[in-house]
């Protein structure tokens, strides 16, 4: 992992993001809670899973060291993995970017040094961890291109065409 990747990867979350957004906004109220059978059962939950997730691992990320993104204090504590971030469309809309962005300047002030550095922190059951940084950022953005494509298919199953999510634009 280096800081290139970790910088494309940033770039391309955040142009992902806002295309799959532009779908998740023409939703109705009744599409963005509709229950599928997946773990994330709507629209809706798993906008919030990601959501809650990135805002945590932001905040974890910051245990590396003190990171001049983290010193706005969007991220005083953890939220709780069953948290309820975004309640609406609208909420969640407003809040996405604001999380983007915040992993873009990660990415333009991580290292190649932090990169290769271990992250301590503990994990949504107070469990300490110890992790390759780098491969955590690998993680957190392969973590939200797997439930970006959950949503993909959701929207599918809503009779919603999108195609969103492809990285070649960006290399």
């Amino acid at each position: 992992m280096n800081t290139k990747c970790v910088q494309l990867l940033a770039r391309y979350n955040q142009r992902t993001n806002e295309d799959m957004n532009r779908f998740v906004a023409q939703l109705s109220a009744d599409q963005w809670r509709r229950q599928f059978d997946g773990y994330y059962r709507s629209v809706h939950s798993l906008c919030n899973h990601l959501f809650v997730s990135d805002f945590n691992w932001l905040r974890r990320c910051g245990n590396l060291r003190a990171f001049n993104y983290l010193k706005d204090g969007s991220f005083p504590a953890e939220l709780p993995l069953t948290a309820t971030a975004c309640e609406s469309q609208a909420d969640y809309l407003g809040k996405r970017g604001h999380l983007d962005a915040k992993f873009l300047e990660l990415a333009s002030e991580a290292s190649q040094e932090d990169l290769d550095k271990t992250l301590a922190y503990k994990t949504s059951k107070g469990v300490p961890q110890e992790r390759w940084f780098g491969g955590v950022l690998l993680y957190v953005f392969n973590h939200q291109t797997h439930h970006r494509g959950m949503i993909s298919i959701y929207l599918e199953s809503l009779g919603i065409a999108n195609d969103y999510s492809s990285l070649l634009g960006l290399v």
